[in-house]
């Protein structure tokens, strides 16, 4: 990647892949036809598609980013006599732990080698409380579900802020004895609960606590998928740091949920306009304008920590381009994604020569004070097959000295499938070195 120094442009990212993953497994296990229009067509979501039709779901592409689902009911699901290949999909992995453990039959779930060293225990955990048979190796993929159909109920205080762990209970939830309760320390992403009610369950939020009746059956709906926020997020970032131009970024999620970078950025000065906000089917939507900005360090709120989990690694590229410090603290949970993306988030920097310190829970970043100079050195970045990393370096480009160059690509299709394409298009300085280098 060269240096560029403008972005411009009206466009749409890709839908969003937790409410994609979400309208597949779902729709699978309900009655009827559920349609999709919006769905991300990404390695991670495919994974789930081809794992469902394996077990038995009928799923038709009329169009690459359009579904046709025909449920089989909550006890259709079949048995298959291999493993469950889930790719670099932990969201899969974790989501049909909670949907498997209570089938009639014996599951095992694996991935890449990626995925087949993150942990699974913290999901694994509660399901056991439930009666379901879970067994990792030392915490890690393979998952053997041995079926178990008279799960219990539980009341369930999360001790760690994952909405993965709370969707995987709530799932199970669905075929056990009584009611489950589902505590968070901290406010997580509700698209479990906003698929399930619009799939007709009925769900109480009282607080911090999610309650959810086993028995109840789901009906085939119609979803819209948004366009994914912490796609977006990249093109947010990239409109702040730029020195000119500006981007429109057409029908996003706007869960308030996800959308905790949006409040980081502001803080920090950025000049993001947020127009006709709607709410279609279960998600809130808009459109965002994004103008260069004078940003300004600041300390990250804890309580929007939760709330921007997946795009730490870009708002580090906005950081080292603010005035001043910023320090992020409490995203210890940013060390079992696909990387350890502080640790790797911090050789990257170092390559590019950006003053920081790495913290057990986060990085604090000195920021840079010639606003009209480079702040980044060129260099080479290795992403260590995490496309988030990868994709926020490519963003650190529109201030870089030289030429950035990202190797360990490959997995950037895993959730952003056009990335390369639309960034070209609004005025990044992309090429391809070789098959597996960034572009």
């Amino acid at each position: 990647m060269t240096p560029a120094e403008a972005v411009a442009g009206d466009f749409r990212v890709p839908g969003d892949k937790s409410v994609s993953h979400r309208s597949l497994l779902l729709g699978g296990i309900a009655e009827g036809l559920t349609t999709v229009d919006g769905f991300l067509e990404s390695e991670d979501c495919l994974a789930t598609l081809r794992a469902l039709r394996a077990l038995g779901v009928t799923i038709e592409r009329p169009q690459a980013t359009a579904l046709r689902i025909q449920g089989v009911g909550a006890n259709g699901l079949l048995g298959v006599d291999f493993a469950l290949d889930m790719g670099n999909a932990g969201t899969a992995m974790r989501l049909f732990m909670g949907l498997l453990a209570g089938q009639s039959f014996d599951s095992t779930l694996v991935g890449d080698s990626s995925l087949m060293r993150r942990p699974m225990e913290r999901a694994a955990a509660p399901l056991r409380l439930m009666g379901a048979r879970i067994e990792t190796s030392e915490g890690q993929p393979p998952v053997v579900i041995r079926g178990t159909p008279e799960l219990q109920a539980i009341d369930f205080h999360m001790p760690v802020v994952s909405a993965q762990v709370k969707s995987a209970v709530l799932l199970a939830a669905l075929r056990a004895k009584g009611v489950t309760r589902v505590t968070e320390p901290a406010p997580t992403r509700d698209h479990t609960e906003r698929m399930l009610a619009a799939f007709g369950i009925e769900l109480l939020r009282e607080g911090s606590t999610v309650s959810l009746s086993g028995g109840q059956r789901l009906h085939g709906t119609h979803i819209d998928v948004p366009a994914d926020f912490s796609s977006a997020a990249f093109f947010i970032v990239a409109g702040c740091i730029a020195r000119a131009g500006s981007l429109r970024l057409c029908g996003v999620g706007m869960n308030p949920t996800r959308t905790g970078l949006i409040d980081i950025l502001r803080a920090m000065g950025a000049d993001i306009e947020v127009t006709g906000l709607a709410t279609r089917g279960p998600e809130p939507i808009a459109d965002l304008l994004i103008r260069p900005s004078a940003l300004h360090g600041i300390e990250v709120p804890r309580d929007l920590v939760p709330l921007a989990i997946d795009e730490f690694p870009v708002f580090f590229i906005a950081a080292a381009c603010a005035k001043g410090r910023s320090t992020l603290r409490g995203a210890e949970e940013l060390r079992l994604k696909e990387s350890d993306r502080l640790a790797i988030m911090s050789q990257g920097l170092t390559a590019l020569g950006v003053k920081h310190h790495l913290l057990p829970d986060g990085m604090q970043l000195a920021g840079y004070d010639d606003s009209a100079g480079p702040v980044f050195q060129g260099g080479r970045i290795d992403s260590h097959g995490d496309h988030r990393i990868a994709m926020s370096f490519a963003v650190a480009s529109l201030r870089a000295a030289a030429e950035i160059e990202i190797i360990d690509t490959t997995n950037v299709a895993t959730s952003f499938p056009n990335f390369t394409d639309l960034a070209r298009g609004c005025g990044l300085r992309l090429r391809e070195l070789r098959a597996q280098a960034a572009e």
